[in-house]
């Protein structure tokens, strides 16, 4: 390897002088690094790893091998506007994951957030938005234009259609085809995936009290299991729950389907 700023880069690496590498940050062999990227301190970039710009990519993530990061999109409109990529902080990428860019005719940004794990063969196509602390597990797929939000898990194999919003803690079973919403704390499944409960394990294991827990199921049954339409969900559990931050997350997803929720 060869040094320099406190930095390890393999001889046989390559890496545009444009690029800004941070303090600490590693590059294995075979690995390409284009110009209008910046790196992180202390990110580690394993071999055969091609990164292109314009993407920008924090600190302390680590990015496993034959992973491509910041490549123009697969929407058929892009005609290569300068386009970008932005990936967070303490993230890990595994082997073979493709990120994407954005598109002008959205926002024309790709994000990444914080403390994410994307599992081998993952794909995020353009204008995706993830936020923090989610799990992609292998081969989950997400078509252009998807919002996950904090502490989703999706499970192996998933595939989200373009549009599709997932609220915070929720869960997809591996191999679900999601075509619509996945309201936040929801767990869904099948092809095309359906609500199949709250994710009770999933808001154990993040701390939630046993009551918030507790109202979180009663406002699941008023969703899912009282007949009610989506309006009328809303409605009553607005006016049943009042000042509940975690039911008001709720509805704030129910609010934003504009494709629809899973039912």
């Amino acid at each position: 390897m060869t040094a320099g700023s406190d930095q390890a880069i393999h001889p046989q690496a390559i890496v545009d002088p444009s690029a800004k590498l941070g303090q600490g940050v590693t590059v294995g062999p075979w690995t390409w690094i284009g110009p209008d990227v910046e790196i992180g301190d202390n990110t580690e970039i394993l071999s055969h790893v091609v990164i292109k710009g314009p993407t920008t990519i924090g600190a302390n993530n680590r990015i496993f091998q034959f992973s491509s990061v910041g490549e123009a999109c697969q929407d058929m409109k892009y005609q290569g506007e300068p386009t970008t990529l932005v990936i967070g902080d303490n993230n890990i990428i595994r082997e073979s994951c493709t990120i994407h860019r954005g598109t002008v005719q959205d926002r024309g940004e790709t994000r990444i957030g914080d403390n994410n794990l994307l599992m081998a063969y993952v794909h995020v196509a353009h204008d995706c938005v993830i936020g923090n602390q989610a799990i992609l597990a292998n081969c989950a797929t997400l078509a252009g234009h998807v919002d996950v939000d904090d502490y989703v898990i999706l499970g192996g194999g998933t595939m989200v259609h373009q549009f599709c919003h997932l609220g915070a803690y929720s869960m997809s079973a591996g191999g679900s085809i999601v075509l619509k919403d996945i309201p936040a704390y929801v767990m869904a499944s099948g092809q095309s995936a359906q609500a199949h409960g709250l994710n009770v394990e999933g808001l154990k294991r993040r701390g939630f009290a046993r009551d918030v827990i507790h109202d979180l199921r009663r406002a699941y049954r008023i969703l899912y299991r009282e007949g009610n339409t989506l309006e009328q969900a809303i409605g009553q559990l607005e006016s049943e729950f009042v000042g509940h931050d975690e039911v008001a997350l709720l509805v704030k997803t129910l609010r934003r389907a504009e494709r629809g929720i899973v039912r």
